[in-house]
This record gives C-alpha cells, structure tokens and sequence, in this order.
C-alpha cells in the first residue's frame, strides 16, 4: 500500500484500533434499544416482543422481534465512531415470519459534540417492503461525512457518532427475524473518488519495464483529464513505445522508460522537474523535454524550474529530438541551470588531414585524406588559416568539406589539424534551426566543455540574461550561418582562464559567420576575444569587455575582432577594457584589394577605452589589411574616451602591416573627431584643426599636420585656411595675398605647404584631412 492511500484506503478498524461493529444479540439485549439508542432509552433486555432464536436455518443465532408500534425502533446503544472521510456501511438481513408484512429500514440517530443531537441530517435508509414470507433480504446504507453519490447519509463533520440499527414500519402485527447487524468501513469503495489522482496501474499498466504500457497510460489519462484528477505513475517502470500526450497533470513515484524516437508531452506539467522525475535524472529529463517542445505545439517555453541539470556528455539536441533536421517555429528554454559533470565525455577530438584548397571554390577542401573522422563542427588550422574558420559539412563520398569562411593565404595543399570541442548544447546535428531562445539559463562550463554550438543555417538565436560561466574552448560557436540575426543580450561570459597572461589565453566567448548580429549589455572577464565577427550588419553595444592581467608592460589581444571589409556596423556605448578592435580581411581568399569594397562602413561612437599597465606602442583601434590594395573608405571614430593608467600609450590607432599597409591616396569619407584622449602622448583627428606660428618671413610656410592624422595618413586635403591676426612681410607690411596650398608634401607626405607671393610672417589655422570627402 502506497504512502498516499494507507491514511485513508485502510480499515479504520485495523489502523487505528477502532471498533465498529455491534455485538450479537445472542451477547445480550440490553445494548438494543427499542428507542434512539441514547443513554436511558429502554431497551429489548425482557421485552414481550423480542424473543432469541438460537438455531434459525438461515441464520443461526438471531433475533426475533414482533412489530407492535407505527414504527418499531432496534438501535445499538453503543457509540459507533464516525471519522471525517470515513464512510461506514449499515447492513442486516431480514425476513418475515407471520403476520403482515413490514417495511424495514436502516436507521439511526446521528449524535455530537457533548452527546447532542445533529439535526437536520438525513438518519434513514431506503425502506424495502417485505413481500413474502421466509424470504431473506438484505437491507443496507452507508453513512459518511460527505455529500458523494452512493452515500444514504450525508452527515457532514459535526457528527461525531451514531446509534445505528433498524426501523420497522407498516401494518403492526407481523413477526420478523433479524440477523446480527454488521456495521464496517467502507471508505476504500470511495478511494478513487476521494483522491485527486488516477492511477495508471488501475487502467491495466504493468511497470515492468518490459510491457508497453502506453495504451493503459493513455486510458488512466483520459479519466483522470475528464474528471479534473492528477495522473499518477505508482513506484514501477513504465515502458512506453507510443508517441503519448498526457491531458493530465502528472505525477511520478515510478519512472518511465521510452525509446529515442518515442515522445512525451505533458500538456499540464511541461517542466524540467516533471520530465526529471518521470526519466529518473535531470540529464534524460531535460532531452525528452526538448524533444516534446520541438514537436508539440502545446507550449513554447521549456521551464527548467530552476533546476540544476547535471550533463556527463556532450547532448547532441538534434538527436534528442530525432524526427527533424530543421526547424522554425519560436522556442524558448528558461529558468535553470546545465552544468557539465568532469569526465572524458569533454575531450577534444584531434584529427590531423592532409587536403586541398583553391580560391576558385573557397569554402570547400577536397580530396581530404581520413575525411570519415573529420567531425562537422571542428576548427580549421593551418597556414593561411583565419581565425574562427569551422567545418560545415563533410561529404564522405566526395572526399570535400564545407567550410564557415573563405582562407586568406591556403592555396594549395597542405596537412590541416581538426579539433573539435564539446559542447554541452549541441545543435549542429540540425540543418537549419530558427528562433530557439535560451533565457534565464546558467551554462556551467566548469572549465570541463564549452557552451553552445549552433547549428549550420538558421536564424534569431537568442541568449540573454544568462551566464556563460568559464567554457573551456568556446562560448558560443557558428560553424555556418546559423547565426543570422543573432540576439545576445544582457548575458556574462567568464572564462576559465583569469590567471593566465592575456596572450596565453584561447578561450573565446562568440563567433559569427552572418550578418545582422546583435550584441548588447553583455559583460565578458578573460577571454581571448570576446568576439569574432564575420558578418555586416553587426551592432555591438553596452558591453563592458576586459582582458587584462597582472603583467606589467604586458601584451594585449584584441577584445574584438571585425573580420570583413565593408561591413556597415556600430559599435557603440562599450567599455573597452585593456584589449583592443582589431578589424581584418582575413575571410577573403584573394585579399588583395581588386575590385571589392575595401575596409569601411564601421562606426565606433561613444565608447570608453582604458587600458593599464601596457608598453607604449599599444593601441586601441587597430586595422590589419591581409593583402595589399586596401584603404579606408566610410569611418567614424567619434564621442570616445581613450584613458591609459600606469603608464602612456603613443597613439589610439595604428594599422598593423605584417601582410600590407593600407593605401593612403586612396583614403575617403574618414571622420574622426570629438574623442578625449588622457595619457596618450598623440591625440587624433580627422580633420585637424592645425595652428601655425611663421615667426620669421618666408614664401613657403612648411605645417605639419602628420601625427595628428589618423591610420599614418597622408595630408591630402586643406578644408579652410584662416589668418589670425595680421599677416606681414618685412618691416611689419601688412600683406593682403592669398596662399595657394600644396598637399601631400615631405617624404611621408603627411606635410602641407602655404606659397605666398612674397615673404610673409604671422599665425594662420589650417583644417587638413587625410582623405576626400567623398
């Protein structure tokens, strides 16, 4: 007997000691009242109308009593207990033996607190006439508390006992036997009415493990959703090879066994905590859930309760779900916590493959020696490898994969090393996975696996306020296009890496291959990068992002990396803390400039840039061309604050020329301006204002406007000449002439020249720029 039942399905008999049933009369009459059976009624003991009969033939010993008053009264004058939510059963059996024929009822009197009487409860039974003589009938009611079908006497709880027994009506005269009169409890014939639950196992389900008991399932749930009641799987396990939706609420003291491509939905308990009891543990819980949230169109959202679920090995969502490689509709995973449990589950798998690369079909190695163990999701090193370039696809047959970016420097072949790390949500096994949110969810990596891997295509990932919590590669991987529109808001990402030197660092917290990103208020510690970006159309804003370490004049690595060319993007209202933007080309096969759109389309605005403790040639804003050809067209660096602590820095900007300078004759559309600068040793601008001071006559004044140029850009334009104050030859001659201009002057270029008529002094402001307007 299950916990649940025993208070109330036992006898109250055998649990608690008590005693319902009356004497036999051969015991004695002085217990039977002829009256309401209370203390001072008279009773049979010597009355000339009750007789005992010893040896009736259908009774043995039993009682005889003669009918002499309109209605004749037999009560037990003993107190029979009534219990709330306990119901008793009043039988006896009766027959006539001359005279004319009664009518017999059970009876009683229903009594309460301090022995008074309850009035206004219902205390007889049904009355059956008595048609033949010798004829045994059974005469019965049940008494309760409550107000349920098959109750005779409804007495609520202000009865606390009752006088119960028999009432004889009709014509006076008539003789009848009555055998012992039997009072028990019934109340396990209301169980299943009293109980809020249904249980399976009464609707035939066996909880073997073996037996599929889907159908007795579906049975038990359809009564208990039509009769407002919980569906309850008593200990036992229940193999289910059906597809099953339960309409019901459930409850699980027995578990539930169900082969992969079999699903259950939960229509009232979709929860993690409801599918963690049904599967035994959290891990198999959380996987059955899924699969019904992805297949059922019942609920949205996947509540995990705020639960912790504990994960050996890599869940691979795609094969959770089994039945879909792609899908679309909105859905939401929240409130809880996945947490990777150590174990060789987490290894990185390393495959090393000699393979072929042409710029001809740029995202494709072929003829990949042992492509067979080359997984989908791996990273791509190399020579000429870019960072963040993952395997798509692999097609065995064709001996090729599918890469997620073009490789700048791979033509040839070459011997590439795959590693392929494991990530507690898995959904590369997914073609195209749309709109799948993860909200309100604790991902700990615990240094052990990383977190996320989307899937190849798709669109609207979203995480957001959520912890990315020390993933031991990556956070959150793109190996395609699966992270169009991506939303990540309002989330922490913590490496597993704070102790070590920022350059030591590998772990990185985002990547992206496609277009429209949004990246928002989120907060990183420690990465190497905090994101790779390989789309346009990104917008990068409100994040506080640092990398520092305990090193001093120590080395930095870029917070964020642009990995494109025009990429009509914002980066705005960020807390860029000692790491810096560094913006490539490195997704081109062909770098070099032919006849692409070079690097532009980037806005960085209002953004705070501090670093500490760094060698003096750092900078914040760094620009790499990976081939040669390229310059900056588009550009806004406007309303920044760049502080440096413990030390200066030279400049905030620089372009890195380990492949190619940019070209500065090709410079347009720049604009910097409006930004503050502290313990930078050159401040910035595009266009400059310059004040010149010729403080002795000279037709060529020489100004140079060089290091305030921005990206070691030429002096190709002058905006505005404007004197200040007089400008005078010799003898203080006031001259009147207007300069003509010479830019792009000096070895570097970066000079500019004022050709008067004649020998002139004074202070003139100049606004030069290192590219066309336009």
């Amino acid at each position: 007997m299950d916990n649940d039942k025993g208070f109330c399905a036992m006898n109250k008999a055998i649990t608690d000691g008590l005693v319902f049933m009356p004497p036999a009369f051969e015991n004695g009459l002085d217990v039977w009242s002829s009256g309401d059976g209370t203390p001072g009624s008279p009773t049979y003991d010597g009355a000339a109308n009750a007789a005992l009969v010893p040896a009736d033939q259908d009774f043995a010993s039993c009682l005889e009593l003669q009918k002499t008053t309109t209605v004749t009264q037999l009560r037990y004058t003993g107190e029979t207990p009534l219990l709330p939510g306990c119901y008793l059963r009043i039988r006896a059996r009766v027959k006539a033996m001359s005279g004319n024929l009664p009518s017999v009822r059970i009876a009683a009197w229903a009594g309460g607190a301090g022995g008074l009487h309850v009035p206004g409860v219902i205390e007889a039974g049904a009355t059956v006439a008595l048609t033949a003589y010798g004829r045994v009938e059974v005469i019965e009611a049940i008494v309760g508390t409550g107000n349920r079908t098959g109750v005779d006497m409804s007495w609520g709880t202000q009865a606390l006992y009752g006088h119960f027994g028999i009432d004889l009506a009709g014509a006076n005269g008539g003789v009848v036997r009555i055998d012992d009169i039997e009072i028990e409890d019934i109340t396990s014939a209301f169980l299943r009415t009293m109980m809020d639950w249904v249980d399976v196992r009464d609707y035939g389900a066996v909880g073997d493990g073996v037996t599929d008991d889907s159908t007795a399932v579906e049975a038990a749930d359809a009564a208990a959703a039509a009769s407002g009641r919980t569906l309850l799987f008593s200990a036992g396990t229940y193999y289910l090879d059906a597809d099953v939706t339960l309409e019901a609420p459930a409850r699980f003291e027995g578990t539930l066994v169900m082969p992969v491509n079999r699903r259950i939905a939960m229509t009232r308990s979709f929860d993690l905590p409801t599918y963690a009891d049904a599967f035994g543990d959290e891990e198999t819980g959380f996987k059955k859930a899924y699969q019904a949230l992805v297949n059922f169109a019942d609920h949205d959202t996947l509540d995990l309760g705020g639960r912790r679920v504990e994960i050996t090995a890599p869940i691979d969502m795609q094969a959770a779900v089994d039945n879909k490689t792609t899908f679309s509709s909105r859905r939401t995973i929240r409130n809880g916590q996945i947490n990777a449990v150590s174990g060789p589950a987490w290894d990185t798998v390393t495959v090393t493959s000699q393979a072929s690369y042409s710029t001809s079909n740029d995202t494709m190695l072929t003829s990949v020696a042992n492509i067979a163990n080359i997984p989908v999701g791996a990273l791509v090193e190399g020579v000429g490898v870019g960072r963040e370039i993952y395997v798509t696809s692999v097609n065995v047959g064709a001996v090729t994969l599918t890469l997620s970016q073009p490789l700048y420097g791979a033509a040839g072949t070459q011997v590439y090393t795959f590693r392929r790390f494991q990530y507690l949500l898995d959904f590369s096994g997914f073609a195209s996975l749309s709109n799948m949110i993860l909200d309100d969810v604790q991902i700990e990596c615990a240094g052990e696996a990383s977190g996320i891997l989307l899937a190849p295509s798709g669109s609207i990932f979203q995480l957001r306020d959520s912890h990315m919590l020390k993933p031991k590669d990556r956070g959150i991987t793109s190996i395609g296009t699966g992270c169009q529109g991506m939303l990540i808001d309002r989330c922490q990402f913590v490496s597993n890496e704070s102790p070590l030197r920022s350059q030591d660092r590998i772990s990185i917290a985002i990547n992206t291959n496609a277009n429209d990103v949004k990246i928002r208020d989120n907060r990183a510690v420690h990465f190497r990068h905090f994101a790779v970006l390989g789309g346009t159309g990104s917008l990068v804003a409100g994040n506080h992002w640092f990398q520092g370490d305990q090193e001093t004049a120590g080395l930095r690595v870029a917070g964020l990396v642009i990995a494109g060319t025009d990429v009509k993007s914002t980066i705005n209202g960020n807390y860029v803390d000692n790491s810096f933007i560094e913006w490539t080309n490195e997704y081109e096969s062909d770098p070099d400039f032919a006849n692409q759109f070079s690097f532009g389309g980037l806005t960085i605005t209002g953004n705070t840039f501090t670093v500490n403790d760094v060698a003096p040639w750092f900078s914040w804003i760094v620009v790499k061309p990976y081939g040669a050809g390229h310059y900056i067209r588009g550009f806004n660096l406007s309303g920044n604050v760049f502080r440096a602590l413990n030390g200066t820095v030279d400049r905030v900007e620089k372009v890195d020329t380990t492949f190619a300078p940019l070209v500065n004759f090709s410079m347009r559309n720049i604009w910097v301006g409006e930004n503050t600068f502290t313990n930078v040793d050159q401040v910035i601008a595009n266009p400059v204002l310059l004040q010149h001071n010729q403080v002795t006559e000279a037709t060529v004044w020489t100004l140079d406007p060089g290091p305030y140029l921005p990206f070691g850009g030429w002096a190709r334009n002058v905006d505005t000449i404007v004197a200040e104050g007089m400008i005078s030859g010799p003898a203080n001659v006031r001259r009147t002439d207007m300069p003509y201009v010479e830019v792009e002057q000096g070895a570097a270029k970066q000079q500019v020249t004022l050709n008067w008529a004649s020998q002139s002094k004074g202070r003139v402001n100049i606004k030069a720029r290192m590219d066309n307007p336009n």
